[in-house]
């Protein structure tokens, strides 16, 4: 699955996308977000107040309560991004 991250949050996490094997018992994004959480401080950093960031999956807005089974893309952002 690809994972986008942009703005600040690209910054915190030191790197604009990965493609990463989810483990299957991940079921919505605030799951995923959970469990990227643990890969690095930064990932920590970035997805820590979940409330303060937005994301889409395959390029459609959708709440932390989205399920992830099926998606090609999830994107993080925070509610206001630059070019």
């Amino acid at each position: 699955m690809l994972i986008l991250y942009f703005a600040s949050l690209r910054e915190r996490v030191g790197t604009g996308e990965e493609t990463l094997d989810v483990p299957g018992d991940i079921v919505t994004i605030a799951d995923l977000a959970n469990w990227l959480s643990t890969r690095s401080e930064g990932h920590r950093e970035a997805l820590a107040n979940m409330a303060s960031i937005r994301v889409a999956r395959d390029q459609v807005h959708v709440e932390f309560d989205a399920p992830v089974q099926g998606a090609l893309e999830i994107a993080f952002f925070p509610p206001v991004t630059g070019g």
